[in-house]
């Protein structure tokens, strides 16, 4: 998938998983990931009414041969900025929560990055708010259409930047990630698209863009 992602936050009522033996345990480990290989700038696309089906099982083969389950898979509309050819495109893709390792997650995503032809495949791994891994934020907010990700970045040069994109479920919930330093910038982003805050769910952890090509470190570590 290409690099993507971006997120919304709110200084207001926001619901932070602390991941400790007393907080809400922490979620799965999510794998964001998609079989197109096309630009697709024109909102009407057809292709965009692909429920990826089949992509969505031969994905969930890969996670068991991998020694995970997907406990849910997720059907999102993707909005990402490419830098290279200076405009937005639009594409379907699924999220995957998958119970995997840290390691078993890596080598997943590079096996779905080879077998569908991306160029990488963003994972997410949730983890406690004070751990020294944290260097991602992912926040949910509701009210947001895949449209206005569009023209949110659009309108907003140093957005487009530094955001990159977004996702959106079918239901009009954002599910975006940014960097953990780029929090002020995505919450100035999100309220300027009339998201409630005050609803958002905000969760720490780490992020990677996993190229097909890339040789896992288990594997690595292995080989030593």
């Amino acid at each position: 998938m290409r690099r993507l992602l971006v997120a919304v936050t709110s200084v207001l009522a926001i619901s932070i998983s602390t991941g400790t033996a007393a907080g809400t345990p922490l979620p799965f480990p999510e794998i964001f990931a998609t079989n197109n290989t096309a630009i697709i700038t024109d909102p009407a696309d057809p292709r965009l009414r692909d429920r990826l089906i089949g992509f969505d099982r031969e994905v969930r083969g890969i996670v068991l041969a991998n020694g995970g389950i997907t406990t849910r898979s997720t059907l999102l509309d993707g909005v990402f900025w490419s830098s290279d050819l200076q405009q937005t495109t639009f594409e379907r893709s699924r999220k995957f929560d998958v119970s995997l390792t840290a390691e078993g997650l890596r080598h997943t995503a590079a096996t779905i990055g080879k077998r569908f032809r991306q160029e990488s495949v963003l994972t997410f791994r949730f983890l406690p708010s004070n751990s020294p891994q944290v260097d991602a934020v992912q926040v949910e907010a509701d009210g947001i259409t895949a449209q206005q990700v569009r023209d949110g970045l659009l309108a907003d040069a140093e957005v487009r930047e530094k955001l990159g994109g977004g996702s959106v479920t079918l239901g009009n919930r954002a599910i975006l990630i940014a960097d953990v330093g780029d929090l002020p910038t995505v919450r100035a982003f999100v309220t300027s698209l009339g998201g409630d805050m005050s609803r958002a769910k905000v969760r720490r952890g780490t992020w990677e863009f996993v190229s097909a090509a890339e040789t896992p470190l288990w594997i690595k570590k292995s080989a030593a």
